[in-house]
């Protein structure tokens, strides 16, 4: 390993399964250390974690990292969105935390929609119509569920804020992450009265919404982590936030993530406002917009498909005309919570090949039909696809991407984007500079370019149609089922 030629920092990414960190020099954008360690989530209705699990996972990515982290100057956590953590008066948890793909509080979120005014008013307002996935929904459900649980809840936290909170002793949180929680309005960036009060949510349970830039803190004399007393803690981002900042991005290039979840986003210099909650009016982590769309099932629905007909992930084969919607989990993008999956046109001929190739179609057309509302209108089409995520290594999803999208297709070399973004934030604090410049002086978005081929229209037709046949049977509650 070369020596460091500036100041070292630290960029978290505590994600769905695992939590990983990586020690950066802030002058190169070298990775000197990394570490990580996993997280387990609940299965069956609900998806569920116990976030002592994300601290306990942090200190073990530390320790992984060694001496480099006692020398890193500062420190920044990018997190899942979405999940609601619930504290006691001790700080603890009041129960595990209900995670972003939990989709039990879809009867809450159309039921917020519906008494706040539907779905326009909640575009203008918040930037988003709440789905299932947005915290105000989840704390809605909870409210209904378990009102013991509201009752001994004295702070309200999502998971970037949670480790924030236990590195400086203060509850903040960040304008982007706080952008996806339903109750915080977009307009005056500022927390939403109304809809707290709707929800009965105190909003001094709620942590402080940090400026781009700032220092909240610094990291307390603990004996559990490697760092040393006084290291600078920047405010942290949504998962999705963090990763644009990795990549330095600027307006009008999108970008598609293959992970657990599916996304696709763009930074605007303009307030998003889609009535049809297709597109979540995000903020970004600078002071600009992060409109994306996400779904559930992505690279975990794929892989499970694969598992079933007992092939590799990357064993696929052209041809056929079956189509497979991999809704396992439900589905965010179309709307349809209690959704499962859908395979439609099955023949004798049809390969086990034609099948798995199907489940990625499914995956890609959700995301692709999103992208056009995604970038604004004057956003230049022949920009590459930037395509991140575990699956952006695989050939199957790339070439499922470049033939769905008919783009050329960029895949960064760089990876762990959620904790490079958010180590170029904590960089940011070090040295007064523009995170995502910090990024694009890295060069972190630098690789491989696939040449636009002609758009597969057809697939794209047949699986809209088939979509659209069964969204009666999709749309079905569980227990109607």
């Amino acid at each position: 390993m070369s020596a460091a030629e500036g100041p070292l920092v630290v960029g978290v990414d505590t994600s769905t399964q695992s939590t990983k960190a990586l020690v950066v020099d802030a002058a190169t954008g070298q990775v000197v250390a990394a570490g990580q360690a996993p997280h387990t989530v609940t299965t069956g209705a609900g998806r569920e974690s116990d976030p002592r699990q994300w601290w306990d996972a942090l200190c073990a990515a530390l320790r992984q990292c060694g001496e480099a982290a006692r020398e890193a100057a500062a420190v920044s956590i990018g997190g899942q969105q979405h999940g609601l953590v619930t504290l006691d008066e001790h700080g603890e948890p009041v129960r595990p935390a209900l995670l972003w793909n939990d989709v039990r509080s879809a009867r809450q979120a159309r039921r917020l929609v519906a008494e706040l005014g539907g779905p326009k008013a909640w575009a203008e307002r918040t930037g988003s119509v709440p789905g299932a996935s947005f915290t105000a929904a989840k704390w809605a459900w909870l409210a209904e569920h378990e009102p013991d649980a509201v009752r001994a809840t004295r702070a309200v936290r999502l998971p970037h804020d949670y480790l924030t909170e236990r590195l400086t002793g203060q509850g903040t949180t960040d304008r982007s992450d706080v952008s996806g929680t339903g109750w915080w309005a977009s307009g005056t960036e500022a927390y939403d009265e109304e809809t707290l009060a709707h929800i009965g949510l105190d909003p001094a349970l709620l942590p402080r919404v940090a400026r781009s830039g700032e220092v909240v803190g610094t990291v307390r004399d603990n004996h559990e982590l490697p760092f040393s007393k006084g290291t600078l803690v920047a405010p942290g981002a949504g998962d999705n936030a963090a990763a644009a900042l990795g990549l330095g991005l600027r307006p009008g290039t999108p970008v598609l993530s293959l992970g657990t979840s599916g996304t696709v986003y763009a930074v605007s210099e303009r307030r998003p406002a889609d009535p049809t909650g297709t597109v979540a009016g995000f903020a970004d982590a600078r002071g600009d917009w992060l409109p994306l769309a996400c779904t559930l099932n992505c690279t975990l629905a794929v892989d499970r498909v694969a598992a079933l007909l007992g092939l590799d992930r990357e064993a696929v084969e052209p041809g056929g005309h079956v189509t497979l919607l991999p809704y396992l989990d439900g589905e965010r993008t179309p709307n349809l919570p209690h959704a499962s999956g859908v395979l439609h046109g099955l023949r004798h001929d049809t390969t086990a090949g034609q099948l798995l190739q199907a489940a990625y179609d499914g995956a890609v057309h959700a995301l692709l039909g999103a992208l056009d509302l995604v970038l604004d209108e004057d956003a230049d089409r022949a920009t590459p696809l930037l395509l991140i995520g575990g699956g952006a290594r695989g050939t199957a999803w790339q070439q499922t991407v470049r033939r769905l999208s008919g783009r050329p297709v960029r895949i960064p070399e760089a990876g762990e984007l959620v904790a490079l973004g958010a180590a170029a934030q904590a960089a940011g604090v070090l040295t007064g500079e523009d995170p995502a410049a910090v990024a694009r002086r890295w060069n972190t978005a630098a690789g491989t370019v696939l040449e636009a081929v002609e758009r597969d229209g057809a697939t794209l037709e047949r699986i809209s149609g088939v979509l659209s046949d069964a969204a009666p049977l999709l749309e079905r509650e569980t227990g109607a089922q």
